[in-house]
């Protein structure tokens, strides 16, 4: 028997991750719009939600993490790779990198040349501004006063000076400011936090908004499916506390459930690809061969190197006195290693001299490990990890069942196209021409992965590229935007569902190609926007 959720609601927004905390709080500003907000996760009263190291803790926990895996991945040599996504409120900003970054402008004029408009540069500078409470402050860059805290990391390495200075001996500039634009360069990553505390989506814009007495927010709700009735979205069922309930909306049912969620939620629904969902014993409400499609992720190559003569975390937590000490200089300075983002230092440059734009990103951490959640190599060591910020490959997510609980197939399809393996292989050549430059010198570095065995050829570094490269976490684009014309758009430029009224995907789903970077700010601007339309259309 199914229980209908008492209450009154114009919005109903599943999911309160980066953007459902966002569009929730600017829908509740107009008092007389009631808003209810589901969140599968519980709230972040645990205390590795607000010390920013406590990412190491949360990935890979079931208590913070949907503990999601990716199927064998033949571009990786068949190996299967875990695939975190945030299960609390906050969603994946309280367990990310922290990392504070845009991307460059042309990814935003390219969608504005596909056709949407609306999402030029130009156009969403507004946006990204107006949700920032930026340390430089207001400037036609930045913004001020928003809830979007963004600060200066609270610690440096020489160890990571020395490879900003082994870059620019190669060329690249060094930059005080990646979101300017043009990310091309050397710095250090700006990140949310506030005063050495991880600054979620949850902190900056639910809890404000959650005094307000139209705004409600259920936690550890399992959103079963959307409730659809002659067209039209009307509410949504799930599962509390072990009770099948339902919510209905007068105005519209928003999915901010992010680029695994919302999909899997849609095809759960019957609102899918027609084949896919029939094999999976799923009835067909709606045939939308997109939804669940163009799936894209950045894959990293995390290549290691020993280090020697110089500070790095390894042997600084190995070390009993340096590790309590990090406790103390924590509590009293909020500053250290506890208020380390997982990358600390950003390079952004070409994989070869005939790309248009910077197309790699180097994270680059004072730590090594073997992967996030194993210990610390108990030698000196940095990462010097290498993204494709433009990859070619397209994948997939894809039901298993109609059980909520059944988690979907994910198949990004790394390495899939000759483009992404060449810019893999190009990536671990920068990486070792980085790592002889002169500055880099005084610490002898060391090779230890892929490792001096590998050649410099182009098979060798590919087979590597599938030996080490792993997800940085960035899925995108699973209910892209496009116009009526594309066979494989889920939703209009100004992010409706095409063949169901009053629904809107408003996540990281909505990308078309993803941006060149962290994907968490542009995934709060796309909120941004998304609930500055539906305000407007409402009208």
């Amino acid at each position: 028997m199914t229980t209908r959720l008492e209450g009154d609601f114009d919005y109903i927004v599943v999911g309160a991750g980066t953007a459902g905390c966002i569009v929730a709080n600017r829908l509740s500003a107009d008092p007389s719009k009631r808003v209810l907000i589901l969140e599968a996760g519980g709230n972040d009263n645990w205390i590795w939600f607000h010390i920013p190291v406590g990412y190491l803790f949360a990935i890979g926990n079931p208590r913070s993490d949907w503990m999601f895996r990716t199927e064998p991945e033949p571009g990786l040599n068949g190996r299967a790779l875990a695939y975190p996504r945030g299960k609390v409120i906050g969603g994946s900003s309280a367990i990310n990198a922290m990392i504070s970054m845009r991307g460059q402008a042309a990814d935003y004029d390219h969608w504005r040349q596909l056709g949407l408009n609306g999402w030029g540069y130009d156009d969403v500078l507004p946006a990204f501004k107006k949700l920032e409470d930026h340390f430089l402050g207001a400037s036609e860059h930045h913004g001020a006063g928003g809830g979007w805290r963004i600060e200066e990391p609270r610690l440096s390495w020489k160890v990571l000076d020395a490879v900003g200075d082994a870059a620019a001996e190669m060329g690249i500039r060094k930059t005080a400011d990646f979101n300017t634009g043009d990310n091309e360069g050397i710095g250090y990553f700006h990140v949310n936090q506030k005063r050495g505390r991880r600054w979620s989506s949850a902190r900056g814009f639910l809890k404000p908004a959650l005094n307000r007495p139209n705004l409600r927010l259920e936690t550890k709700v399992m959103v079963d499916r959307l409730i659809v009735e002659n067209g039209r979205a009307v509410g949504v069922r799930f599962i509390q506390n072990g009770q099948e309930m339902e919510a209905r909306a007068k105005g519209e049912v928003i999915l901010c459930a992010g680029a695994v969620g919302s999909p899997h939620l849609l095809q759960r629904s019957g609102i899918g690809p027609a084949e896919w969902l029939s094999t999976a014993g799923v009835d067909v409400t709606l045939d939308r061969q997109g939804v669940g499609r163009n799936l894209q992720d950045h894959l990293q190559q995390r290549a290691i190197y020993k280090v020697s003569g110089v500070r790095t975390l390894n042997e600084t937590y190995y070390n009993l006195f340096r590790r309590g000490w990090m406790g103390v200089d924590y509590a009293l300075r909020r500053r250290g290693p506890l208020t380390m983002a997982p990358s600390q230092l950003g390079i952004f440059t070409r994989s070869d001299a005939h790309r248009e734009r910077a197309n790699i990103q180097f994270h680059v951490q004072p730590l090594s490990l073997d992967k996030f959640g194993d210990p610390l190599h108990r030698f000196p060591a940095i990462t010097i990890a290498a993204c494709n910020l433009q990859p070619t490959s397209r994948g997939e997510i894809k039901l298993r069942s109609a059980k909520p609980d059944d988690a979907p197939a994910i198949a990004p399809h790394y390495l899939s196209t000759d483009d992404d393996r060449q810019v893999a292989a190009d990536a671990i050549r920068v990486t070792r021409r980085l790592m002889k430059q002169s500055a880099l010198a005084p610490y002898r570095p060391e090779e230890y992965l892929p490792g001096p065995s590998v050649g410099d050829d182009a098979a060798s570094l590919a087979k590597a590229a599938g030996d080490i490269g792993t997800t940085i976490f960035h899925p995108v684009g699973t209910a892209k935007m496009g116009t009526a014309s594309d066979p494989m758009a889920v939703v209009d430029e100004r992010l409706r569902f095409y063949g169901i009224a009053g629904l809107r995907v408003v996540d990281a789903s909505v990308m078309p190609t993803i941006t060149s970077g962290n994907t968490n700010t542009p995934t709060a601007m796309i909120a941004e926007k998304g609930a500055s339309m539906i305000i407007t259309d409402s009208r």
